[in-house]
């Protein structure tokens, strides 16, 4: 049994320390003299622990009541209105970007840059398809693989066609009435919730509306995507148990809190860090063939 549960670590160490060997021999080989290598080793080394250490973490957490067994797919696209499949997409997106300034931090070139951050918006993301691969009662999604690799192309197709980023993906989240129904699956406490409880979670796609028109740089424009009335992955469960659910889609204004200037490199992070969260503000939402206003909605 041991040596079965190493099985899934084993695998995520032959996808990521290539990577990572491949980022510092590349990176430093660059000719530029402006190059940090010094702080490029200390971010891929610190981050390389830190990752390992996560991972090991969450095989833990998340899998420690799981028996292993051998690798396998399994067919979740049906489940939970893709929720799922939008979460991974704003994950692996904001894994893409964070890298990205951290690596460009260090002088190197805004290629390179962009692409290894984009590779890194992957990786982190890829190993939970892999442990759930080995988990008896999960199974590795295919549909999950597409969203993690999708937030990364995503992230780089902007980088490469405007050198910024101009649409942000955004996730609001308000609690709802399901989780103490089945609270193991859908969150015993507000971190387990907001994790858990696709009801209360809302994606967006935040539009930096002045980088393309005349606009307010603090406004952004926002549709968002979410779903209700889910206390099982799939319809027919939901349905036998009495529910009905929906999906919502959403158009509402933004707060561009990158708009805020400053100095400080420390409250620039933290500015973009709180920037990957669309705080409450006026919306119309779109369901069942009707239109509501929320004055306020998260």
């Amino acid at each position: 049994m041991a040596e079965n549960r190493m099985r899934p670590a084993s695998y995520i160490l032959c996808l990521v320390l290539p990577a990572a060997f491949l980022l510092v021999r590349t990176a430093s080989a660059q000719p530029d003299s402006a190059l940090n290598r010094k702080k490029l080793r200390i971010l891929v080394i610190s981050s390389g622990a830190g990752y390992v250490a996560g991972i090991a973490g969450l095989n833990y957490v998340w899998y420690k009541n799981t028996a292993r067994q051998s690798f396998r797919f399994f067919n979740d696209n049906p489940e939970w209105k893709q929720m799922d499949k939008a979460g991974h997409f704003f994950s692996s997106f904001q894994l893409s970007e964070l890298p990205a300034r951290a690596l460009k931090s260090c002088n190197l070139d805004d290629r390179r840059s962009n692409l290894y951050g984009a590779l890194t918006g992957f990786l982190l993301t890829l190993p939970i398809e892999v442990m759930d691969g080995f988990s008896d009662g999960y199974g590795a999604s295919v549909g999950d693989a597409v969203a993690d690799a999708a937030g990364p192309a995503f992230f780089l197709a902007q980088q490469f066609g405007w050198g910024e980023t101009r649409i942000v993906p955004k996730l609001s989240f308000h609690r709802t009435r399901y989780p103490p129904l089945r609270p193991e699956l859908l969150g015993d406490n507000l971190a387990g919730e907001i994790v858990k409880d696709y009801n209360g979670q809302t994606f967006w796609l935040s539009f930096d509306v002045d980088k393309f028109t005349v606009f307010p740089r603090w406004l952004n424009l926002a549709v968002g995507y979410g779903a209700e009335d889910m206390v099982y992955a799939r319809d027919r469960e939901n349905r036998a148990a009495g529910y009905d659910p929906w999906r919502q889609y959403y158009l509402a204004v933004d707060i561009d809190l990158t708009a805020i200037r400053t100095r400080s490199r420390v409250v620039r992070s933290l500015i973009r860090v709180a920037n990957m969260v669309r705080f409450p503000a006026p919306a119309l939402e779109f369901s069942h063939k009707r239109v509501k206003f929320h004055p306020l909605y998260f």
